[in-house]
């Protein structure tokens, strides 16, 4: 019977192919107590498993090294430092070694324990991306635990016993040659990198949301994939044909002769349109009417740029600065660091302008919290407390350093400086006024540092409803779509229980997109959406018709935003994003 899964759209394409079921290795852990004359050798079992998988993981990074730059892939590195560094982390390893030498749990037990504690964390971190990062710890757990039960990685060796069998049909008599599909708990960065040398045509995890690494890693190498899917492998057994239909985020398990035929189709046609999509990366983003529109990387680490400029983009127009600061045990980077990896963006964009956003992190994030308690107690709701630049104000001296690090690194590229979450007249001269003193302190030095172009970000309500103030004082701005929904619709985007009112179609969301575009446009200033609205193809002709002409999205979005817009006619496209504007029920005219 055939049976249908659904979870999140990460990456597009659709795969068909046998299932490789790879179960948990936390599912079996057994759990028992200890005698007091075992507590040092299970210790040391855990020691071993961790240099193993500090090990593993090296040896990962040094093929990574040696691979072409075409196949580097440069979130795999971060992502793999970030798996080391945790394997080092003192709550992680105090924490296991406190459940064995002060409750006598075994190796395996006491482990998992801590993970639990640690997890819990995770989960109460407002900001999305940082509470996906509870995925990366369990990834490590993972492969300690597979270590201490002589289990090699799932991706490297397939445990799939391929055979055509009497009594199947014409599908399954096919040779070794028939695809593979992968269905896991979870996938690892490690494994990420192996995947692409395997026989897997795609996968599919029970967990993962769409900023979790497995899913970033997944768009950047271009795989079917769809995470979240929960119950995906408990419900999908050895060996069942399955479809992973990475464009809607459905699994189909066991699926007709019909539908398998139908979604080959649909494969061969994705195929066709890739190979399409690439022909436009050398073409110019002009509309019909001879508009040019500029198509920017969102990227968070400075390796990003080769992504970027793979996929045509024309400069960067939202680098996270946020991600060089996470992940470090409260060790923020210092300014030396922080103007490498500014440069290294810079000259990685060769002399195309790069937008860096100033820090933004709220005081619930890791960071803080491992710095110390750097910016204080736990918020009751933390979107509205110590985040983005209201922290950065509140550390001036880190704040300080981060400017010179972009000053500085100005000198060598077109640089341009972004500063989030901006609402109030008072927090711009603050953050105006820290400018100028990083300038004064580098004349001090005389250091060399570069003019940079200044931009704020519009995510508030009360920012967008302010933008005559924002202008007289900054050269361009950046609408935060995520955020300024969130804010104006007051629902948490990361509550599932609301998500259904997370809508940017919203008539109050468009007005204020529409407003601050139009003001923008009639200064002469430039204007971009950098937040998830710009990569959706779906909203390309919408946003074209109420006069954005920058978008800055994730690289792997750039040809299918750009194909949309070579097709567009903005004079015409103008007349219609009045009629949505002025509609009650917007989406209802966008899907006509």
């Amino acid at each position: 019977m055939t049976l249908s899964v659904h979870g999140l759209t990460v990456s597009r394409g659709i795969a068909i192919g046998r299932a490789v079921i790879v179960a948990s290795s936390r599912v079996d852990v057994a759990h028992y107590f200890v005698k007091p004359e075992q507590l040092e050798s299970e210790v040391l079992r855990l020691r071993e498993a961790r240099n193993a998988v500090v090990a593993e993981i090296s040896k990962v990074q040094l093929s990574l090294s040696e691979l072409a730059n075409n196949d580097a892939h440069p979130e795999l590195s971060a992502l793999l430092d970030v798996h080391l560094m945790l394997l080092q982390d003192e709550q992680l390893t105090s924490g296991v070694k406190h459940w064995i030498v002060d409750r006598h749990y075994n190796a395996e037990w006491a482990l998992t324990t801590q993970l639990e504690i640690i997890a819990r964390q995770f989960d109460e971190m407002e900001d999305p991306y940082l509470r996906e990062r509870k995925a990366d710890l369990e990834q490590v757990v993972e492969r300690m635990l597979r270590f201490m039960r002589g289990v090699s990685s799932p991706v490297t060796k397939p445990p799939l016993a391929l055979s055509g069998g009497e009594g199947d049909d014409a599908l399954t008599a096919e040779t070794e040659d028939v695809p593979l599909v992968l269905i896991a708990h979870d996938l690892s960065p490690a494994d990420m990198l192996q995947f692409k040398q395997s026989v897997f045509a795609g996968f599919v995890t029970d967990v993962g949301g769409k900023t979790s690494h497995t899913a970033i890693v997944a768009r950047s190498m271009d795989i079917p994939a769809v995470v979240g899917a929960r119950s995906a492998s408990q419900v999908i057994r050895q060996d069942d044909w399955v479809i992973i239909d990475g464009d809607a985020g459905v699994v189909v398990i066991d699926p007709s002769a019909i539908v398998l035929a139908e979604y080959e189709q649909k494969r061969r046609q994705g195929e066709v349109e890739r190979e399409r999509l690439s022909r436009l990366k050398s073409t110019p983003a002009i509309t019909l009417d001879g508009q040019r529109i500029e198509l920017m990387a969102n990227i968070e680490q400075p390796g990003d740029a080769v992504a970027a400029l793979k996929a045509g983009a024309v400069g960067v127009g939202l680098f996270r600065t946020e991600f060089l600061f996470m992940g470090r045990n409260g060790k923020l980077p210092d300014e030396d660091e922080q103007y490498a990896a500014y440069l290294a963006a810079a000259e990685g964009m060769h002399g195309l302008p790069v937008t860096i956003r100033t820090v933004d992190v709220g005081a619930d994030k890791p960071l803080d919290r491992a710095a110390g308690g750097r910016s204080g107690e736990d918020h009751l709701n933390p979107a509205l407390g110590l985040r983005a630049i209201r922290w950065s104000l509140s550390e001036p001296t880190m704040f300080l350093m981060q400017l010179r690090a972009i000053l500085r690194a100005a000198a060598h590229g077109a640089i341009n400086l972004l500063v989030p979450m901006l609402a109030h007249a008072s927090e711009i001269r603050q953050t105006l006024a820290l400018v100028d003193r990083a300038r004064a302190q580098l004349d001090e030095r005389g250091q060399v540092y570069g003019a940079v172009r200044l931009g704020a970000m519009i995510e508030i309500p009360a920012a967008a409803l302010s933008i005559p103030l924002f202008l007289r004082h900054f050269d361009f701005l950046s609408i935060g779509t995520n955020d300024l929904i969130q804010y104006t619709l007051a629902v948490d985007r990361a509550d599932e229980t609301v998500a259904h009112l997370y809508d940017p179609l919203h008539p109050a969301v468009l007005h204020l997109l529409s407003n601050t575009i139009s003001l923008c446009r009639n200064q002469g200033k430039s204007v971009s959406v950098c937040g998830e609205m710009a990569g959706d193809v779906t909203m390309t002709r919408l946003l074209l018709g109420l006069g954005l002409r920058t978008f800055s999205m994730h690289p792997s979005q750039i040809l299918a935003v750009k194909q949309q817009i070579v097709r567009s006619d903005t004079a015409k496209l103008a007349v219609w994003a009045q009629s949505v504007l002025a509609a009650d029920d917007p989406a209802a005219l966008m899907a006509d």
